[in-house]
């Protein structure tokens, strides 16, 4: 195996530890920090969005779906 196509393999196969994927691992990372940089505000589906582009290439409507699975709940606006 291909080391490009084992990583993509890692991106999709939960962790055994915790059963996150490292992009809801990164999703759940990102928001945590910008709650925190927030006071514990709400944040912005955009701006969360926008700071997940960073660290992992999705499309809104996947994040959407990250964020739908893990349980986190929004407004509904991005």
């Amino acid at each position: 195996m291909r080391e490009d196509e084992l990583d993509a393999l890692l991106e999709v196969i939960p962790d055994v530890r915790d059963g996150l994927t490292r992009t809801e691992r990164i999703i759940l990372y990102v928001l945590n920090e910008t709650q925190r940089e927030l006071k514990g505000r709400n944040v912005p589906t955009v701006m969360l969005y926008g700071r997940v582009l960073e660290y992992v290439n999705i499309s809104e409507q996947e994040l959407h779906l990250y964020l739908d699975r893990l349980g986190v709940k929004g407004d509904g606006q991005s």
